[in-house]
């Protein structure tokens, strides 16, 4: 099996939130971006946070629009081998966790972590938050966007999303020094 590995973080010095997936699927990989299959929910979702027509703007304004709201994008990922796209076919034993300890130290401005997912979560959980002492942060799990989680539709995943993230975003960009 392939080892695959993720993408460097989206990201500001000034970032008060972050956004972890688990790792990029095929379609994401291939094309060397984030979220690139055209059925995950992710930028149309954050065209309606951000209030951007994620249709129209490339990949490159997408995450110019992400950094800008001092919002950054990672994975908990490193590499891992999988077969296809879906989290549950992430082989266990080859996950390799991204450097957080040096994330987190360039971008001591984070207050909000956000899992996209269920997998996103578990890993943070298991490979950072036990070897980091990162009380300070805010932590909550969203419905995955991703085209495999058929349990909820667009529009209910939209809200939850835009219901844990405006509080944040708006703490974010009204005490960006002090969140």
């Amino acid at each position: 099996m392939t080892t695959i590995y993720s993408f460097a973080p989206v990201a500001n010095q000034d970032a008060g939130i972050l956004i972890l997936g688990s790792m990029p699927g095929q379609a994401s990989l291939s094309a060397n971006q984030y979220y690139a299959h055209p059925q995950n929910a992710f930028w149309r979702i954050i065209g309606r946070l951000l209030q951007f027509d994620s249709q129209r703007l490339t990949y490159a304004e997408k995450t110019k629009a992400l950094k800008s709201a001092n919002i950054a994008l990672w994975d908990v990922l490193y590499s891992c081998q999988r077969k296809g796209s879906l989290d549950t076919r992430i082989e266990t034993r080859s996950q390799i966790v991204n450097d957080f300890q040096t994330f987190f130290r360039s971008h001591d401005r984070i207050r909000f972590v956000f899992f996209n997912g269920g997998k996103a979560e578990a890993c943070f959980e298991r490979y950072v938050l036990q070897t980091m002492p990162l009380e300070y942060l805010q932590l909550a799990r969203l419905p995955s966007t991703s085209p495999a989680n058929a349990r909820l539709p667009f529009e209910q995943k939209c809200d939850r999303w835009l219901q844990m993230l405006m509080p944040a975003l708006q703490a974010v960009q009204h005490n960006p020094r002090s969140v």
